[in-house]
């Protein structure tokens, strides 16, 4: 966009029956890459190809296979549910007959059923959502393109809308757009970051997750009768095989045998550690893993 460069070289494939969550920061370019995909702005430079058919070239052929839902939705109050989905359904050129079998799909599948002679104006902004997707899918397409998908819901339709994509996501081809972490946590199978219009991290969302991230075992062990300090227990451990580091963690409730230690790993050393405890005499309380989540990573990512 003049001398901003929004997008600088992604690349990535995705394949059929994925859920994938594009994640970024505002003004990282995720709507850019979903606008081009689309067909809605041309490229700069490099293709889309989408079932080998190029956007550039053959736009219509492409969006035959797509369904798009844009973060503004592209609604018209003054129309009921059915109506508007009867002029997509036109507008995809479905015939009359195949056209009702959709509208009664995706009615059933947004649970609109009880809306469809309202006026889209009178929707709450999660009911309108809903439609949206239910314009998108109408002619059953084979991949689903989401830009912020649950941007601006409250909790309630926020777990509908996930329930729906997640529904959906079972025999589509999903992409979602979202600077929200819990979204794909929720939502996706593989998560795509970008950040200042490049890929930063590619993969699982597991895997994703654990980037630059060490496993942290909170251990309670009890000394009992064994003469052993924590230092002592704390050296000990840290021979373990898989086992980086060991440090002293503090609780409020400790016992005077009690000892609480905080183990990082780049492998779960869980049975590891329970067999170095017994082999010493120890009494092991808790093994506890500390939950992970994309906070960490997407703010070292992006920042």
């Amino acid at each position: 966009y003049g001398p901003i460069r929004a997008l600088d070289g992604i690349d990535f494939t995705i394949t059929g029956g994925e859920v994938v969550g594009l994640l970024g920061p505002n003004g990282a370019g995720k709507s850019t890459a979903m606008k081009i995909m689309t067909g809605f702005i041309s490229a700069s430079g490099g293709s889309v190809s989408i079932f080998g058919k190029d956007i550039l070239t053959d736009p219509i052929g492409v969006k035959n296979h797509l369904g798009y839902l844009p973060e503004a939705a592209p609604l018209y109050p003054e129309m009921t549910v059915g109506n508007y989905l009867k002029f997509i359904a036109e507008v995809r050129h479905l015939g009359a007959a195949e056209a009702k079998r959709a509208i009664d799909r995706v009615l059933t599948r947004c649970d609109l059923k009880d809306r469809t002679q309202q006026s889209i104006g009178t929707l709450s902004k999660g009911l309108k959502q809903r439609v949206g997707l239910a314009q998108a899918m109408v002619h059953d397409p084979d991949i689903l393109i989401l830009d912020e998908p649950t941007s601006g819901l409250d909790p309630n339709q926020i777990q509908e809308i996930r329930r729906l994509i997640r529904e959906v996501g079972e025999k589509k081809t999903v992409l979602l757009s979202t600077h929200i972490l819990s979204e794909v946590q929720a939502s996706c199978d593989r998560v795509i970051i970008i950040s200042g219009g490049r890929i930063v991290a590619d993969g699982p969302t597991q895997e994703v997750t654990r980037m630059g991230q060490k496993e942290s075992l909170h251990t309670l062990v009890s000394a009992g009768d064994v003469r052993m300090s924590t230092e002592e227990i704390s050296r000990g451990l840290s021979g373990v095989e898989g086992v980086l580091s060991v440090e002293v963690g503090f609780g409020a409730e400790l016992g005077e045998d009690e000892h609480l230690l905080i183990i990082r790993s780049d492998t779960d050393v869980r049975r590891s550690v329970s067999e170095w405890v017994h082999q010493h005499g120890l009494l092991l309380l808790e093994q506890r893993r500390e939950q992970k989540n994309l906070e960490e990573v997407f703010r070292t990512l992006t920042t």
